[in-house]
């Protein structure tokens, strides 16, 4: 079932009908308190391989605990393999060699602290510090083969990802290294800045485009051997990095055109990450997946249809058997956030104000005004909960005072999720460290999230 949305012609539903979508929702909300409330969630996930879990912000500290409880007791009870987030390749998999134990750093938090790409705090944050400590000495105890391994799904990293590939081929193969020094100058006029590439890919349409994927087929085409002199892993790693340089190229190529395709070269990078990933685990893997509400909730459910663009949500549940996917959805009601008041800004500890009356966060306030987990069944059995409802999104960016003027992601609930938990009152992160003044992110960083 699709259903295509016109955001001009969004309105809530009257007050009245949400009453009635209230008393649907009051049979089917359960308390969340502790870790046992979440037995109707592991058991609607079943055997699935696939669950992703997503936030309505990158900054709600409740958004990341409950996601580490969920992550913990399926990596516990169903034995999932990784957890894939909503960041950078080569700062996630330096992540990943800590949680397996690798030579290296001496604590997440330390980890963590170089996290410098603009917003630092979706990362490094004391929420992640505790899971990823609980990761790690988790896997003391079991085979190589059998840690757990967490890594990045994003796009952004272009010129790190250049000098790891450059890096390992330094280690293994000077001839393909000297090769793609070579083609990599192709990106030296631009001075590592994402924006002057993209603007000078409009008198160069196909801009370094040929470069990448020369480096990206020598290292495919190598992969046995390199695997046999460097393990799996580490090829894997610089595969991927060669696979993000030439993806990337083609989002900050794609900007400068507006509309869907950079959003749907972002989005298909992280699903093709995502089943690389679970190629490279093998046959029996499951993955969990972190990211924004806007990335895991299905974009055929909400009015993302009409501007073109699809979702990795939408992705892996088109490419897998229903029973293989879950989407849990994340909301909150009112509480406080970490954002920037624009892009580069110094993060801020502000106010998420009550929602917008007939939205989902409202109409989950009126059930109890307590956190609940919601979980969906078939969605024709509940016909007053296809009516779409605004669905609050708060990114990287976000301006409080303006919140109901945008925000809110027209979704027909039961579609677009399989389940949801609902904070009623969320609080702001902790962040590990303030704003580094380098950093930078492109400046059409799609809607922030």
């Amino acid at each position: 079932m699709t259903r295509v949305f016109e955001r001009a012609r969004f309105e809530e539903p009257g007050l009245g009908k949400t009453h009635q979508v209230v008393d649907v929702l009051k049979g089917m909300a359960s308390p969340l308190v502790s870790d046992r409330d979440l037995d109707p969630l592991m058991h609607r996930i079943g055997d699935a391989r696939y669950v992703l879990l997503g936030e309505a912000s990158h900054g709600t500290s409740e958004f990341y605990t409950w996601r580490a409880r969920i992550s913990e007791r399926l990596i516990r009870e169903k034995g999932f393999s990784f957890i894939a987030v909503e960041g950078d390749w080569p700062d996630a998999y330096r992540l990943n060699r800590y949680v397996k134990g690798r030579p290296g750093r001496r604590s997440a938090r330390e980890v963590l602290d170089r996290f410098a790409r603009w917003p630092t705090w979706m990362w490094a944050n004391r929420e992640v510090v505790n899971l990823v400590e609980w990761i790690r000495e988790l896997g003391e105890d079991r085979p190589e083969d059998h840690k757990v391994g967490w890594y990045g799904l994003d796009v952004y990293s272009l010129w790190s990802s250049m000098t790891a590939v450059i890096g390992y081929l330094d280690e293994c193969d000077v001839e393909a290294a000297r090769e793609a020094r070579h083609a990599y100058e192709c990106f030296a006029p631009y001075f590592e800045d994402e924006r002057a590439y993209a603007r000078a890919t409009v008198l160069v349409p196909h801009g370094c485009q040929e470069e990448v994927v020369r480096v990206l087929s020598t290292l495919v085409a190598k992969a046995p051997r390199y695997a046999r002199d460097t393990g799996r892993e580490a090829q894997f790693d610089a595969e991927q990095n060669a696979l993000v340089a030439k993806n990337a190229e083609l989002y900050y190529r794609s900007m400068v055109g507006g509309g869907a395709a950079s959003w749907n070269v972002r989005d298909g990078h992280m699903a093709e990450t995502l089943e690389r990933l679970m190629q490279f685990h093998g046959p029996g893997a499951k993955c969990i997946v972190w990211e924004h509400n806007t990335h895991i909730g299905d974009a055929r459910f909400t009015d993302m249809t009409n501007r073109g663009e699809y979702n990795v949500g939408q992705l892996v549940r088109e490419s897998h058997p229903k029973d293989d996917v879950v989407l849990v959805g994340f909301s909150t009601h009112h509480g406080t956030v970490i954002a920037g008041e624009e892009w580069d800004a110094p993060m801020e500890r502000m106010v998420v104000p009550p929602a917008r009356p007939g939205s989902v966060e409202d109409t989950l306030h009126r059930v109890s005004g307590e956190d609940c987990l919601v979980i969906f069944g078939e969605p024709a059995s509940h016909p007053l909960l296809l009516e779409p409802r605004g669905h609050r999104a708060i990114g990287v960016v976000y301006r409080p005072r303006y919140e109901r003027f945008g925000n809110y992601v027209p979704t027909v609930l039961p579609c677009r999720y399989d389940a949801l938990l609902h904070i009623d009152e969320s609080h702001a992160l902790a962040p590990l460290h303030a704003e580094r003044p380098d950093s930078r992110v492109p400046e059409t960083y799609p809607t922030g999230m």
